[in-house]
């Protein structure tokens, strides 16, 4: 079972069925820098939330292939820069900084003053695109100077979203486009534009893995929750936990996770132990997922699912009420 829902719809359905809503449980695999602002939203809303987060963001070293589309970025060969993240935006306005600095220290004959610099403001060289309205207010507080200069958004943060943009519209054979972005990240933009002649680089930031400790939360999580219901199957006393997942490589690792721990139990089972925990299957869960690529990696699986087009709080709780419908 799917839909898809717009944020209109989901506001709308979000009003409805608050009763149904209070014994839902609720996972929560976003990044822990990026899930408090859900689970507090989901949480006051009464569900019961878990986090169990499915990625970290570890930084990776900055190249000189790095440096060097950075430095051409600044002497203007791109037509945009799109900054798809928070974290990839505080990491490429971090090495911007270093840059200014570095150019105003070879500007600078007085060593005494070159010790000294101060960025006051940095100017942007291009568009600034930022996916996302967190993203867009890393960017805002950094004091960057341009003519008639905006963070610019997109309505919607998915590739249809900013498709739709004229900055990106209007780009043709031979433009170039740079983007900010995690290793293994969403590819925004890149099948469209490749067709149309746009030549994309991509500057990777950091990367994201698993948590060392997501398998242990999870069995940690589960037994509390099947002890709770007696050990047995509850999906006729109760709707089916529902897991947020916000990227395919999220939703990888907790695929790996829900199938090793359902494996063990079942090994357990062979050697006649009292398992621990039951053999939960991905099935067991419903799933709340971001865009079309996410979306279809759990209808193959045959999963029930909600498809959302953004993760602003309000859209999430939308699709769980209206799950629970």
């Amino acid at each position: 079972m799917s839909s898809t829902l717009n944020h209109a719809q989901l506001i709308s359905n979000s009003q409805s069925s608050n009763e149904s809503s209070l014994a839902q449980v609720v996972i929560n695999t976003r990044p822990v820098e990026r899930a408090a602002a859900l689970t507090d939203h989901l949480q006051a809303a009464g569900l019961t939330v878990v986090e169990i987060p499915m990625l970290t963001l570890q930084s990776r070293p900055t190249t000189e292939q790095d440096m060097t589309l950075m430095r051409q970025w600044l002497a203007g060969d791109y037509k945009a820069l799109v900054i798809v993240s928070p974290t990839a935006a505080a990491s490429g306005l971090a090495v911007w900084q270093a840059l200014e600095r570095e150019r105003q220290a070879q500007n600078n004959d007085n060593d005494d003053e070159r010790k000294d610099i101060e960025i006051k403001a940095l100017q942007a060289p291009s568009y600034l695109i930022a996916v996302g309205e967190a993203t867009a207010s890393v960017l805002n507080n950094a004091k960057i100077e341009a003519s008639n200069y905006q963070v610019l958004q997109p309505h919607m943060a998915n590739n249809e979203g900013m498709l739709a943009m004229p900055e990106i519209e209007r780009l043709q054979a031979g433009d170039k486009l740079l983007v900010w972005r995690g290793l293994g990240g969403r590819r925004l933009l890149v099948d469209t534009l490749l067709a149309r002649g746009v030549h994309i680089d991509s500057i990777a930031w950091y990367e994201r893995i698993m948590p060392v400790d997501a398998m242990a939360q999870y069995e940690q999580w589960l037994q509390g929750f099947l002890a709770r219901n007696g050990m047995q199957d509850t999906s006729a006393s109760q709707p089916k936990p529902i897991v947020v997942v916000s990227s395919g490589t999220a939703f990888e690792h907790w695929e790996s996770i829900v199938r090793a721990v359902a494996e063990k139990a079942l090994e357990q089972e062979t050697v006649r132990e009292i398992p621990a925990i039951l053999p939960y299957e991905l099935s067991d869960f419903a799933y709340v997922v971001l865009g079309e690529r996410l979306a279809n990696m759990v209808a193959e699986q045959q999963l029930s699912y909600w498809r959302v087009e953004d993760l602003a709080p309000a859209t999430i709780l939308a699709a769980i009420h209206a799950k629970a419908c």
